[in-house]
C-alpha cells in the first residue's frame, strides 16, 4: 500500500463501511428501534460511496455551513477541497432530532433494507434560493430540464447531517458482485499488481473503438503500468445501456484488445449527477482515493445536453489552489478512427483532417443500426463488442 499515491487529505483511506460482522449484526438489530427514514437515491449512493471509501477523508453527511461553502468555493468549513455537496436531502425530518441515532433505509432494494446508521449533529434546512444557488454553482445550471437539476430538487430541501456508520453496499453489491469494487479493494488489488502509475478511465456507457485507443494511447504516453477502467453502475438517464450489458461489451474488449494483466474492469455504487465540470473534479478526487495517479478526461467529460462547454471539464482542473488534488490529468480531444492514416487519432492532432476523412457516428445513429441488427463499421466498434450490444436491443 505504501508505495501508492496518498488517499485525497489523509493518509490512510477512510471507509465508513462497518467492517466486523459482529459490529454490523449489533448495529443492524439495534437500528431496528431507531428512528428511521427512507433516503433518497442519491443519498444512498453518496452512503455506498463514503462506505467504501471513495470519499475519504469525509466522514459522513456534510451540514449546511459546508455544504453552502463547498458550492461557493469548493472548500468544506474544515478547509478541505470538495467539488460538490455530500448531503442526506429530504423533504420532511419528521420527528428527527440533533443527537439521535438514526436507521438510513435503501429507497432501491425491495423492502428498503436498512443501509446505515447516522449519528444526528443538525437538522437544518436551505431556502429556495439557497437550493438555487447550490445549484447554478454545482451544475451551472437551474434548468430543471437538467437531470441532476431535476433529482437535486426533488430530494427536499431539510438536510441531516453527521457521521455514518454503512452496514451494506445496496444493490451494487448483489447486481454487480464481479464489477463493484471499494476503493479500498481496489487500491489492494493495484498493489498486488504492483502498479505504480496507473491511469483511470470513467464510463457510463459502454467502449467504443475510440475509447480503446484512447486508453491505450494515455497508457503509452504517460507510461502506465495499468489502467482501470472504473463504470459507474447507479442511476442513469432514460435510453442509456444497463450496467450488466455495458459490463459485458467492456469486458469483451479488454480481453481480446488488452494485453493479459493490464486492465482492471471494474464499477463504483453511485448516480450520475450530469454535472460536467464540477462531476469531473469529485471522478478525480474518488480516483485518487483508490489508487489512480492519472486520470483521463475528455470532451464533455459528465455533460449532459448543451449545458456545458466542449472543455471545460479540463479547463476547471487549471484553476484549482496548488495541491487540490495530487492526481495527473490526462486530458483528451474526441477521438475517432482517420480514413487517411488507417488509425484512431486525436482529432486536435490531425489538423490537416477535415470532417470527412474521419469517421464519425451520432449516438442516435449508432443505436440505430444496432437495434436493426447492424454492426457498425469495424473502425467505430469492435465487431465483438458490437455483438452483444446487437443483442441487448434486439432483446
Amino acid at each position: 500500500m505504501h508505495n501508492l499515491i496518498s488517499p485525497h487529505g489523509s493518509d490512510e483511506l477512510k471507509p465508513l463501511y462497518v467492517e466486523d460482522a459482529g459490529a454490523r449484526k449489533s448495529l443492524l438489530q439495534a437500528a431496528e428501534s431507531m428512528p428511521s427514514i427512507t433516503i433518497s437515491s442519491a443519498a444512498a449512493g453518496n452512503a455506498v460511496m463514503l462506505g467504501g471509501g471513495y470519499f475519504t477523508p469525509l466522514n459522513g453527511f456534510m451540514n449546511k455551513a459546508s455544504a453552502l461553502s463547498v458550492g461557493a468555493s469548493m472548500q468544506t468549513t474544515d478547509g478541505l477541497f470538495w467539488p460538490t455537496p455530500v448531503l442526506n436531502l429530504v423533504a420532511d425530518a419528521g420527528n428527527i432530532k440533533p443527537g439521535d441515532q438514526i436507521a438510513l433505509k435503501d429507497p432501491n432494494v425491495d423492502g428498503a433494507p436498512v443501509l446505515a446508521v447516522q449519528n444526528v449533529e443538525a437538522i437544518e434546512s436551505f431556502s429556495a434560493s439557497e437550493i438555487d444557488t447550490l445549484c447554478q454553482q454545482t451544475f451551472g445550471t437551474t434548468d430543471t430540464d437538467h437531470p441532476g437539476v431535476a433529482e437535486f430538487i426533488a430530494q427536499g430541501n431539510t438536510l441531516i447531517s453527521g457521521p455514518l456508520q454503512v452496514l451494506n453496499y445496496s444493490y451494487f453489491e448483489t447486481d454487480f458482485p464481479d464489477t463493484f469494487r471499494t476503493a479500498v479493494q481496489i487500491r489492494n488489488e493495484i498493489s498486488a499488481l504492483g502498479w505504480k502509475r496507473i491511469v483511470a478511465f470513467q464510463t457510463r456507457n459502454p467502449m467504443h473503438r475510440a475509447h480503446e485507443e484512447l486508453c491505450h494511447m494515455a497508457m503509452q504516453r504517460l507510461n502506465a503500468d495499468g489502467l482501470v477502467i472504473h463504470m459507474l453502475l447507479g442511476k442513469l438517464k432514460p435510453g442509456d445501456i444497463p450496467a450488466d450489458v455495458r459490463d459485458a461489451a467492456i469486458r469483451k474488449m479488454i480481453e481480446l484488445y488488452f494485453p493479459k494483466n493490464t486492465a482492471l474492469v471494474n464499477g463504483y455504487g453511485f448516480d450520475m449527477l450530469y454535472a460536467g465540470p464540477r462531476e469531473a473534479l469529485l471522478h478525480a478526487v474518488f480516483r485518487q482515493n483508490m489508487g489512480a495517479t492519472h486520470f483521463i478526461i475528455g470532451r464533455d467529460h459528465a455533460g449532459v445536453g448543451d449545458y456545458y462547454g466542449a472543455f471545460e471539464a479540463q479547463e476547471i482542473f487549471d484553476k484549482l489552489p496548488a495541491g487540490a488534488l495530487e492526481i495527473e490529468l490526462f486530458k483528451a480531444d474526441h477521438t475517432a478512427y482517420s480514413k487517411k492514416l488507417n488509425k484512431v487519432v486525436m482529432m486536435r492532432e490531425a489538423p490537416d483532417h477535415s470532417k470527412e476523412d474521419f469517421v464519425l457516428l451520432s449516438g442516435t445513429a449508432v443505436r440505430e443500426m444496432l437495434s436493426e441488427g447492424t454492426a457498425p463499421p469495424e473502425e467505430f466498434s469492435r465487431p465483438e463488442v458490437a455483438k452483444i450490444l446487437m443483442d441487448y436491443y434486439r432483446s
